[in-house]
């Protein structure tokens, strides 16, 4: 039996639990390994006058506009064992990156930040400088006042941020089938478990319940998004 094979068509196999399985640990790393440099980022560029600003955000947005597949492979020149970075790392603490879950969920992460950048950074705009001001004429320290007025006032975007990387984690596929490529049970993850099934004879099933299974996480993804910023908000208006 193929891959894709089951008794019931809207029946999830071994094989597409597997994908959706690893699919949610990718993402689940890709938002938790990425959010606090995203938020960091993020309050760089709402908030900071330095040369370099505007390449700054250039960069970040870069994932957003260049092919997937480039993406991958400059994380395999940089990351792979034989890489700038990959090869210290392999040499000095014996960690491997590319072809592993790891380097999936690194992939992931570059792919989505921009999104999670971006959502946080309006957040952040959004928050009245005359609080902010207001703390600091208190003797609040400039990390005291980001701690205890900024980041609870953009906790909306925040939350956004992150569960829209997490949304945009688990449909990642051009930049992780390069850098990690296609290996089961290590990389394939939700989009390349439907890309294997859909070049396996017998396939078309498992790759619709997979196709909509997909569809379900992220729909679900961006209603927890807006319900979850709708009641942060209500309750910091409250």
């Amino acid at each position: 039996m193929g891959a894709g094979d089951s008794g019931s068509t809207w029946g999830l196999t071994p094989f597409e639990i597997e994908a959706l399985s690893l699919s949610f640990k990718v993402a689940v790393w890709a938002v938790m390994c990425s959010l606090p440099l995203g938020v960091l980022t993020a309050w760089l560029l709402a908030r900071g006058h330095f040369w370099g600003r505007s390449i700054l955000n250039g960069i970040v947005h870069l994932p957003m506009i260049m092919p997937p597949v480039v993406v991958g492979y400059l994380l395999l020149v940089l990351l792979g064992r034989r890489g700038m970075v990959g090869a210290w790392l392999y040499e000095t603490f014996g960690i491997t990156i590319a072809f592993t879950w790891k380097g999936a969920a690194i992939a992931s992460a570059v792919m989505a930040f921009p999104l999670m950048v971006r959502a946080i950074r309006l957040s952040l705009e959004a928050v009245d400088p005359r609080l902010e001001q207001a703390a600091r004429t208190l003797g609040a320290s400039p990390w005291r006042v980001m701690a205890t007025v900024t980041l609870p006032l953009s906790l909306p975007g925040i939350l956004t941020g992150a569960i829209l990387a997490f949304a945009r984690s688990l449909g990642e596929f051009g930049a992780t089938i390069t850098f990690v490529s296609n290996i089961p049970g290590e990389t394939r993850t939700l989009p390349l478990a439907v890309y294997a099934l859909l070049q396996t004879p017998g396939g078309e099933d498992g790759a619709v319940r997979l196709v909509v299974a997909s569809i379900v996480l992220a729909m679900s993804a961006l209603l927890a998004s807006e319900l979850l910023a709708r009641r942060v908000s209500a309750r910091m208006e409250a």
